[in-house]
């Protein structure tokens, strides 16, 4: 709807993101895929996401320029050098998830052998 192409589904974000932070777009690099000449150009940007559990993640996203350039500019640059440094240091998204998913399956582990236990 927004020309964004995300490869996480929309529930994804509703579930794990933390609905009153502030999460950030920047342009990382020009995508031209030659070989299907029939999709558009598209800027492959990093975003910077604030989970649920306070942590910071990132992760790609492909926007088309066109919609790219209607997102306002809201930061200077100090602030940009900040969230570029802030995504060096970020685990990705995919880190995220597998790590969250290893502490579930050890917290379920954990609470079925105290139940086998009693």
């Amino acid at each position: 709807m927004c020309s964004f192409i995300q490869r996480l589904p929309v529930d994804w974000f509703r579930e794990h993101l933390a609905a009153d932070a502030t999460h950030y777009l920047f342009p990382a690099l020009v995508q031209r895929l030659r070989h299907c000449p029939e999709v558009p150009l598209q800027w492959r940007c990093q975003k910077l996401l604030t989970v649920r559990t306070g942590e910071q993640i990132w992760d790609l996203l492909d926007v088309l320029p066109r919609t790219f350039d209607k997102i306002p500019e809201t930061l200077d640059t100090a602030s940009k050098k900040d969230i570029v440094n802030r995504i060096e240091h970020a685990v990705t998204v995919r880190e995220w998830m597998e790590r969250m998913a290893d502490g579930q399956s050890e917290e379920t582990s954990s609470q079925n052998r105290h139940r086998c236990s009693t």
